[in-house]
């Protein structure tokens, strides 16, 4: 009978410690939330007042700022998009972001493939160099380079003012952080496997295409996913280096911020515009980014 209530005494006392254990870990759960929810409502408030302005009057605009419109103008939109040449600077900021990302992808996979299986000294030098272009900030760079890409030309092929002169420049920031990713993933993944397709006749450029991209799906989303979001949104530099010959999507949005009046109304509309394609684009490859980015920076 002692032995049967110390048991059960026993048993009591770890339930107790159990129930305690999941009340504070619920609690700690609940806050969590709570502070996530918080986090969102922030985050959101930006997107929330552009989206509701982009509806309203210039005047509706300074009187009631939250406040959802009293009526929902959505000539707002057309206007903004005949005085963007949307058509004309859509297509100039696609080409730039697919030409500039599709490159990065190529360059930066086959350069981190390279420096991955060759273990030498020099190697391990060079991914060194290709990395700390990551914490250079371009402010540091834009002086120079603009002063030598307006001096680089490739016969009748200009670097200022042409699609391919931006592109190239992309690259050049683009590659430091897409090697850093590759390079950590491509250790992750067996010399074996190339081997095998080397013994099966596949030559060097036949492996990387059939073999290793396959395999490097995850982090070429990733790598893809930022830096299409780096180049459809920068500013700065075509605002540098085109000279008002190719307008992209930022600098057309640009142009409803004058010295003396700003068109709110137009701009707001315009940004909604300008990040429509960009979401598109992030919500079918989000699942790969958590994951290439996890698999890219640890292993």
């Amino acid at each position: 009978m002692v032995a049967g209530k110390i048991v059960d005494n026993a048993e009591t006392i770890k339930s107790g410690k159990k129930l305690k254990t999941l009340d504070s870990y619920t609690g700690k759960l609940k806050l969590l939330e709570v502070f996530s929810w918080m986090l969102l409502i922030i985050y959101m408030a930006p997107f929330y007042l552009m989206f509701i302005n982009s509806f309203k009057t210039r005047r509706e605009i300074f009187s009631n700022t939250t406040g959802l419109p009293a009526a929902w103008n959505y000539k707002n939109y057309l206007d903004a998009m005949n005085r963007m040449d949307v058509v004309s600077s859509f297509t100039n900021s696609m080409i730039i972001t697919v030409g500039g990302v599709v490159l990065i992808i190529l360059f930066s996979s086959m350069a981190a493939w390279v420096l991955v299986r060759d273990q030498s000294k020099k190697s391990k030098v060079i991914f060194y160099i290709f990395t700390s272009g990551m914490i250079v900030p371009f402010q540091a760079v834009m002086i120079p380079l603009v002063k030598w890409m307006s001096k680089l030309q490739f016969g009748q092929f200009k670097m200022i003012g042409t699609h391919y002169g931006l592109i190239f420049m992309y690259i050049g920031f683009g590659v430091s952080m897409s090697i850093f990713l590759y390079h950590g993933f491509i250790k992750s993944i067996p010399e074996e496997v190339e081997e095998a397709a080397t013994i099966d006749g596949c030559s060097k450029w036949q492996t990387y295409i059939k073999v290793l991209l396959p395999l490097l799906k995850p982090i070429t989303v990733t790598v893809a996913v930022l830096n299409s979001i780096w180049i459809w949104n920068d500013f700065l530099l075509p605002f540098l280096t085109v000279n008002g010959k190719i307008k992209t999507i930022p600098l057309a949005m640009n142009t409803f911020f004058g010295a003396f009046s700003k068109q709110w109304e137009l701009a707001m509309a315009a940004l909604i515009l300008a990040i429509i394609p960009i979401i598109i684009f992030y919500f079918f490859v989000q699942k790969h980014i958590i994951a290439g980015i996890v698999q890219g920076s640890i292993k």
